[in-house]
């Protein structure tokens, strides 16, 4: 069965633009909220990504610097399945906001949803917002 896509999005206050991208885009950046490590592959344009003694690896599918990365898992059989990280100003407040794209299977959305609060819970933290 395909995955599906959802939309997350999440408010970062008065993080900046900068900050934000180097969090999402950027080895010492990712390694504070997403992973317990990652290494970039610059050869192959591959991050390794490390959960304790797991290591998943993805691949930089597109990239507009300053706003928006989209990486697809290396071992990910659903073909359209990626997900992305995007910045963009809310209009209103002018707040910097997280919008993140990712796929799960139909069952699974809550439990992947839940997963990315946490992990943008500690992004937040480690930003002081």
């Amino acid at each position: 069965m395909n995955k599906e896509k959802y939309h997350i999005e999440f408010v970062m206050g008065n993080a900046s633009q900068n900050s934000l991208w180097r969090m999402i885009s950027q080895v010492g950046g990712l390694s504070e909220w997403f992973a317990d490590d990652v290494v970039f592959n610059e050869s192959e344009n591959t991050y390794t990504f490390t959960w304790g003694k797991t290591d998943s690896q993805a691949k930089v599918q597109n990239l507009k610097p300053l706003s928006a990365i989209r990486f697809r898992w290396l071992d990910e059989d659903d073909e359209d399945a990626y997900f992305e990280f995007a910045l963009h100003k809310l209009d209103l407040s002018g707040e910097m906001a997280l919008e993140i794209t990712d796929f799960a299977e139909p069952g699974e959305k809550s439990d992947s949803s839940s997963l990315w609060e946490q992990q943008v819970g500690e992004m937040k933290r480690k930003l002081g917002v």
